[in-house]
């Protein structure tokens, strides 16, 4: 077996400054005649300064300083050395071909067996690299929070790392209540129930999503924003993190929404018209048909409605037709919807509704007709039929049903509620006011 000899302490020494990662540089702790001096230094110190050995040993480390070299940390320095206590530290230093370069460094002072301070020793680090990328974050995390459009980043697990001033301003949520959630929180319920699942597919594929999104202010109001959400890979091509830029459109959207839902409605009495009624009836065909949501329509039509307006005139006929459909808001629930299907006729869409519902909520409704009485008019009456969809019905061949069923009610002597019959529709016959 070979035998290893371990060089004596000062060769030792010189080997660990040798190899040493870190610059280390070793002073006297005298303070007179300029000191302390440096009386060693390791070639890492060497290459971090530009200066030789020979150059610097018995010269003060004051050589590195230069004008952007902060005063105050000398001075805190200064006072660590003659106190005797341990210095960290970081400040700007200078090669010795004069350019800048920082350092990040302590001191630790080296003592005797009497307890007197003999030397200093310092390791030293050049960070120039790291504070340049650090001034570069800080100069983007800057730049992003002076643009007007919201910004928001997560990591790629979707935790939030990073949110403008813009984003706070529109949502009302500070950066510091939000750091580490997702962005879930931020979710209305009001989008499309396939809409996450697209966002989250395009995303995994590595594609850019971009909709109008109607999300939630910390206050609890809707917002809407034009957002695109952008995956960021690394060198590797790995997904590091996503950027979402937005623009906030609840104005324009809440206009639109406006101007859609007045050509959507009957004018005079509030109610939906006709033409989108008929939209209300194929979607509620839709869900019957594919997700087995049964539905039922009534059909209410205003008795003597002609001799209103013959008698009190067109104005007292508008303000019947308003009381009737009051009163169809109210006796309807929320998810059932109200038409004016033409003239003096109401047609009600009533969701996921049976035969009995049906008829139930047609009794409430003549009843409640039944107890307006029109300062000019006097007593109104309605008349309604009233049906549940059938497998295999198509909307048109339903409402035929119904309207039979109307008419049926009318014959027999108005202000009443007629149950339309199973099996296919035929004809109203003779009409009947």
């Amino acid at each position: 077996m070979t035998e290893i000899t371990l060089p004596d302490g000062q060769r030792l020494l010189d080997a660990i400054l040798e190899q040493a990662f870190n610059s280390v540089v070793i002073t006297d702790a005298r303070f007179d005649h300029g000191g302390p001096l440096i009386e060693k230094c390791n070639p890492a110190f060497c290459r971090m300064t530009g200066y030789p050995a020979a150059e610097l040993i018995g010269q003060s480390p004051r050589i590195l300083q230069g004008p952007e070299t902060d005063p105050a940390v000398i001075e805190r320095l200064r006072n660590c050395l003659h106190e005797g206590r341990f210095f960290q530290g970081a400040t700007v230093n200078y090669r010795k071909d004069g350019t800048p370069y920082n350092v990040e460094w302590n001191i630790s002072p080296i003592r005797d067996s009497q307890g007197a301070i003999r030397h200093f020793v310092s390791l030293q680090q050049n960070i120039t690299a790291r504070v340049q990328a650090e001034s570069e974050r800080n100069l983007m995390a800057r730049a992003l929070n002076v643009a007007r459009d919201p910004i928001l980043i997560t990591d790629a697990h979707a935790r939030i790392v990073f949110a403008n001033q813009a984003f706070e301003q529109l949502t009302g949520y500070e950066s510091t209540e939000i750091l580490g959630r997702t962005p879930k929180f931020l979710q209305s319920g009001q989008q499309a129930d396939d809409f996450y699942s697209l966002l989250k597919d395009a995303l995994a594929r590595g594609q850019a999503f971009r909709a109008t999104f109607a999300n939630l202010r910390k206050g609890g109001d809707i917002y809407y924003a034009d957002q695109s959400i952008t995956p960021i890979n690394d060198a590797g091509g790995t997904v590091r993190h996503f950027v979402s830029i937005s623009k906030d459109v609840t104005h324009k959207v809440m206009q639109e929404q406006q101007l859609s839902e007045e050509a959507s409605r009957d004018p005079l009495t509030g109610l939906f018209n006709r033409r989108t009624g008929e939209r209300i009836l194929a979607r509620a065909h839709q869900a019957a048909t594919t997700d087995d949501r049964p539905f039922a329509v009534l059909i209410a039509d205003i008795d003597h409605f002609k001799q209103v307006n013959d008698q009190h005139g067109h104005a007292s006929g508008d303000r019947v037709l308003q009381q009737v459909a009051n009163v169809m808001k109210n006796q309807i629930r929320e998810t059932d919807r109200a038409i004016r299907w033409g003239g003096e006729e109401f047609l009600v869409v009533l969701d996921n509704a049976s035969k009995n519902d049906a008829l139930s909520t047609a009794e409430r409704i003549r009843a409640a007709v039944e107890a307006i009485s029109d300062f000019e008019v006097g007593p109104i009456t309605l008349s309604l039929g009233c049906g549940q969809w059938q497998p295999v019905e198509s909307p048109e061949a339903l409402v035929r049903r119904v309207d039979i069923a109307l008419y049926a009610a009318k014959k027999s002597g108005r202000n009443r509620v007629q149950t339309a019959a199973n099996g296919s529709a035929t004809g109203p016959g003779d009409a009947v006011s």
